[in-house]
C-alpha cells in the first residue's frame, strides 16, 4: 500500500519556538523603534545625503522582494514543470514568497519618512515610471500566491492549482524584471542603464529565495524533529548550486558587456577594480563567500546529503546576495553623475566627487527587523495551518532514491573489480 503524505501544522510550544520568536519580536521592535526615531529626528540621522538617497533599507527591501520571487520557485517546478518530488514543499515555498515580499515592502513603507504618503502612491498613478507599476505587481503577486496556496490546499480545488500555479509563475517573472528595470531604467547612472540588469534580477532571484527556503525549510523540520529525507535534501543542492552557477554567469556577462562600452569604463573600473568597500563586497563578498565557497558545497560530492552543508551554503549565498545588492544599490549612487561627457565637472555641491556613505544603525535595525518580520510571519503560518507534511522521508517523497543510490554503488564496485 502506498504512503500517503499528511499535512499538519507544527506545534510550536516548545521552548526553542517560543525563545525564537521571542529573539525575532526584539529584532522588529528594534526596528520599528529606528522607523519611529528616523521619522521624527529626519534622514539626517542615518547615513544617507543628497547623492546616496537609497540607503541600507533598500539594500534590505531589494533583497527580500527579489528573493520572494525566488522562493516561489519550488512551488512553480512542482506545478508548471510537473516536478512531483518538489510538490510536498509547494506550500511552504508560497508562504515564504509572500512572507519575504510583505517585510520587504515594510521596510520601503517606514523608510518613506512620511509612510501616509503611501496612499498619494497608490491612488495616484504616473504609468511613465515603473515605480507606478511595482504597486500593481507586488500587490498582485500577494494575491495570485494567497490564491495558489488555496487551489493547493484545498483538496476540491487541487485541479485548478496548475494553471494557477503557471499564472504565478509569469507573474512572479514579470515582478523581478519590473524590480530590476528600476536600475535598468535609471539612464542617469552609469552603473545602471543597462538592459541585461532585468535578467540579472530574474536569476540572482531564482538562488536567494531558494537559500532562504532552503534554511527555513531544514530549520523547521529540524526543530520540530520531523523526518527529512537524503533525496529532498540533495536535490534542493543540486539545484541550489545551478542557480549560484547561473547568477555568477549572468553577473560577468554584466561586466564585460559594460567594460566593451567605452563610456562605462570608469564606472567599472571603480566597482570592480576601485580599491574601495565596492570592490571588495564584490570580490570578496559577492564572488568568494556568495558564489564559489558555496558552489563548492552544492556540486561537490563530499557534501552529499548534508542538510547541515547546505544550510552553510544557503547562508553564504545569502550574505553574498546581500553584498551584491549593496554594490548594485549604494555603489551606483556613490559614483558620480556625467552630466557633461568628456569635460570635468566640479562645484561645491559636490559634482564630479565619489559620493561617501556610512550606514547607521537606524537603517541596519529598520531592515532587520523587515527581515525578522517576514521569518515571524513564516513560523506563525505553519503554527496556523497545514502547509508541511509530517514527514518528508525518502519513502514518501522519492521511494527510487536509495535504490538508485544503491546501483550507483554497485556499478561503482562492479568497475573497481573488472579494473583490479
Amino acid at each position: 500500500m502506498k504512503e500517503m503524505l499528511h499535512y499538519r501544522e507544527i506545534p510550536g510550544k516548545s521552548a526553542g519556538y517560543y525563545a525564537v520568536l521571542a529573539i525575532l519580536g526584539v529584532l522588529i521592535a528594534l526596528g520599528l523603534g529606528a522607523a519611529y526615531y528616523m521619522e521624527h529626528q529626519g534622514h539626517h540621522v542615518t547615513g544617507m545625503n543628497n547623492q546616496i538617497v537609497w540607503g541600507m533599507p533598500h539594500v534590505f527591501a531589494v533583497f527580500l522582494i527579489v528573493a520572494a520571487s525566488g522562493a516561489l520557485n519550488v512551488a512553480s517546478i512542482s506545478s508548471v514543470f510537473n516536478k512531483k518530488l518538489y510538490k510536498p514543499l509547494a506550500p511552504l515555498s508560497g508562504l515564504v514568497a509572500i512572507a519575504l515580499l510583505v517585510g520587504g515592502l515594510c521596510i520601503l513603507v517606514l523608510d518613506l519618512g512620511r509612510p501616509d504618503r503611501l496612499i498619494v502612491a497608490m491612488t495616484y498613478y504616473n504609468f511613465k515610471s515603473i515605480f507606478a507599476w511595482n504597486i500593481f505587481l507586488y500587490t498582485g503577486f500577494i494575491a495570485i500566491v494567497a490564491v495558489y496556496l488555496w487551489m493547493m490546499l484545498e483538496r476540491r480545488f487541487n485541479k485548478f492549482s496548475k494553471p494557477v500555479g503557471f499564472f504565478a509563475f509569469i507573474w512572479r517573472l514579470i515582478l523581478t524584471t519590473g524590480t530590476g528595470s528600476i536600475f535598468g531604467f535609471l539612464v542617469a547612472r552609469q552603473a545602471y542603464d543597462a538592459a541585461i540588469l532585468a535578467p540579472v534580477f530574474i536569476v540572482m532571484s531564482f538562488s536567494f529565495g531558494l537559500a532562504v527556503f532552503n534554511i527555513l525549510l531544514i530549520g523547521i523540520y529540524s526543530g520540530t524533529r520531523r523526518p527529512l529525507g537524503d533525496a529532498v535534501v540533495e536535490r534542493l543542492r543540486k539545484l541550489q548550486g545551478v542557480f549560484i552557477a547561473a547568477v555568477l554567469f549572468f553577473v560577468t556577462i554584466f561586466h564585460l558587456t559594460s567594460l566593451y562600452a567605452t563610456e562605462r569604463h570608469g564606472v567599472m573600473k571603480f566597482i570592480l577594480d576601485g580599491g574601495n568597500v565596492y570592490t571588495g563586497l564584490f570580490w570578496l563578498g559577492f564572488v568568494l563567500i556568495g558564489s564559489i565557497i558555496p558552489l563548492v558545497f552544492c556540486l561537490l560530492n563530499g557534501f552529499k546529503n548534508s542538510a547541515r552543508w547546505l544550510v552553510t551554503a544557503s547562508v553564504t549565498v545569502i550574505a553574498g546576495g546581500m553584498a551584491q545588492m549593496y554594490v548594485i544599490i549604494i555603489g551606483g549612487q556613490a559614483y558620480p553623475l556625467d552630466m557633461f561627457p568628456g569635460y570635468e565637472v566640479s562645484s561645491s555641491f559636490f559634482d564630479g566627487d565619489i559620493g561617501s556613505y556610512t550606514p547607521s544603525i537606524y537603517e541596519v535595525g529598520l531592515g532587520a527587523g523587515g527581515f525578522a518580520f517576514a521569518i515571524a510571519i513564516v513560523l506563525a503560518g505553519v503554527k496556523i495551518l497545514r502547509f508541511l507534511p509530517l514527514s518528508l522521508a525518502n519513502s514518501l517523497v522519492d521511494p527510487h532514491y536509495h535504490s538508485e543510490e544503491r546501483s550507483e554503488e554497485n556499478e561503482t564496485a562492479a568497475g573497481e573489480q573488472a579494473r583490479a
